[in-house]
């Protein structure tokens, strides 16, 4: 174990020294901004992704590489410019997880995860507090720039940890055939975004009270769709045809058939 610990180190050492002397010496390296690898490193987290939808472990331990060399990468900007250190940004995280961890490392009681939860939105509120940051609501630490699926999660995560929440999954799902069927009786295109919008906020809320991350269930399920499209199509170029050119029986029959090849 310990020369384990002794290689990392050696090794995280390596990566800060070879990123440093790309910034120094490699053309393209040298003339990098944030503004200019931001576009980047979203593109690399989204890789990072979708190797854990695929659950192929040899893809996620390239993609997490990929991803540690940005962050190593903007360190090395910062330090550059006198703001922070790499050992700055390691030290603050390494606080920060202790202190918002006072049933590991303090004499507080956490039963659950949602104990836990509700106990770190309360801890960063007070940090936030501490520093003067007046925050109008626990909400504005829900970024703005999320997809909208993920938003809604995050923002009904962060009202349950207040108490805002439903008592039981029962009254979610009445409220689902609620918004439903106000979307049935919504008449122009406006009315039926807002109804529309309602409802799957709703059905983000039933799968975050169920223990379902709707992000991740909506993934899986546009996999599922790609592969099944995919054996329609192969079973079309087969026969010498398009999609299109197939009958709606034959596009069905070649769907079951990918269905049953899952299986």
């Amino acid at each position: 174990m310990n020369d384990d610990r002794a290689r990392l180190a050696e090794l995280f050492l390596r990566l800060t020294d070879i990123v440093d002397e790309l910034r120094l010496k490699c053309p393209w390296d040298r003339v990098q901004t944030r503004e200019s690898i931001r576009h980047l490193t979203i593109e690399e987290t989204y890789e990072l992704v979708e190797a854990i939808e695929q659950n192929n472990a040899r893809e996620i331990k390239v993609e997490l590489g990929d991803l540690f060399l940005h962050l190593v990468f903007y360190a090395s900007l910062a330090r550059d410019a006198g703001e922070f250190t790499l050992s700055e940004v390691i030290q603050g995280q390494v606080d920060k997880l202790i202190r918002r961890h006072p049933h590991i490392y303090g004499d507080l009681d956490a039963k659950d995860a949602n104990a836990v939860q509700a106990n770190w939105e309360q801890i960063k509120a007070q940090e936030k507090a501490d520093k003067g940051i007046r925050q109008a609501s626990v909400l504005d630490g829900v970024p703005q720039a999320l997809p909208s699926l993920i938003k809604a999660q995050r923002m009904q995560e962060k009202a349950a940890s207040q108490g805002f929440d439903w008592s039981n999954k029962e009254l979610v799902w009445d409220k689902i055939r609620e918004e439903l069927q106000e979307f049935e009786e919504a008449r122009t295109t406006e009315e039926q975004r807002d109804e529309m919008g309602d409802l799957l906020f709703t059905l983000v809320n039933y799968c975050r009270f169920i223990g379902i991350n709707a992000d991740d269930a909506l993934a899986a399920t546009n996999q599922k769709f790609m592969q099944r499209f995919q054996h329609v199509e192969q079973g079309a170029f087969a026969t010498g045809r398009r999609v299109r050119d197939l009958t709606l029986e034959e596009m069905e029959g070649f769907w079951q058939e990918a269905k049953l090849q899952k299986k």
